[in-house]
């Protein structure tokens, strides 16, 4: 570990990073478990994560927890995940509250039960004015219902006289996203083999580096991010620009 970090350079750590935590029901089958199993045993890659986060001094990260399209899994697999958010969700906040980072989430969070909702709510209030860092977790997140949201949000205000098609560029459409007031992301990291995005922050990450392992989720540990944050750092950044 130690030998790792020398090699991370302080002067170029990005802003903001986002993880596709893939490979949790797979992981699980390898050990002839069910899936649900991967999704339990995940929390500690979640906490690596974290943690190396903090000692870089990353201020933001987004979690891919649970797509739009995760609601067509196989039923049992969606109740077994709801009782794990509504078991685990309250003392895993609190965990990354006691580290003083703030909670943000991203979704169509109506779409959880009253319970699970009232707590997310409740955790994004207590955790406001933290200042280690912030963690963004996408629940029930969808790239392209999050444009077409904000292209619609946009188009009733245009229709209604509040704005004209003049006054709409890229920085009005951002303040219409869930990530208004959040960075573009520098870095997706994606575990598991698998080498897309899958309808993940397509607008945030027009310019983001992607660093694919085929590390399954619930064994990647801060080792295996600090290699992601070296690897980043060997890529030249040019937004389309020349050198």
């Amino acid at each position: 570990m130690k030998n790792l970090l020398e090699k991370i350079d302080y002067n170029n750590i990005p802003h903001h990073v986002a993880i596709i935590m893939d490979g949790n029901g797979r992981w699980a089958e390898k050990r002839g478990k069910l899936r649900t199993f991967g999704h339990e045993k995940a929390m500690q890659s979640v906490r690596d994560t974290i943690n190396g986060c903090k000692e870089l001094r990353i201020p933001y990260v987004t979690l891919y927890v649970f797509s739009s399209e995760n609601w067509n899994r196989p039923q049992k697999e969606i109740n077994d995940l709801m009782r794990l958010f509504h078991t685990n969700l309250k003392i895993h906040l609190k965990e990354i509250h006691e580290k003083n980072v703030k909670i943000i989430i991203i979704g169509e969070i109506e779409k959880f039960s009253k319970i699970i909702q009232k707590e997310l709510f409740f955790f994004m209030k207590k955790t406001e004015n933290n200042t280690s860092g912030t963690l963004i977790l996408a629940l029930s997140y969808s790239a392209r219902k999050e444009i077409l949201r904000a292209t619609k949000n946009i188009a009733k205000k245009v229709s209604n006289g509040f704005f004209s098609l003049q006054d709409i560029n890229d920085s009005f459409f951002q303040n219409h996203l869930y990530t208004k007031d959040l960075p573009d992301v520098d870095l997706i990291i994606r575990t598991s083999g698998e080498q897309r995005i899958s309808n993940f922050l397509l607008w945030q990450s027009a310019y983001a580096e992607l660093y694919f392992t085929n590390i399954l989720w619930p064994d990647f540990r801060k080792k295996d991010f600090f290699e992601a944050i070296i690897n980043y750092q060997k890529r030249k950044r040019r937004f389309g620009n020349v050198e």
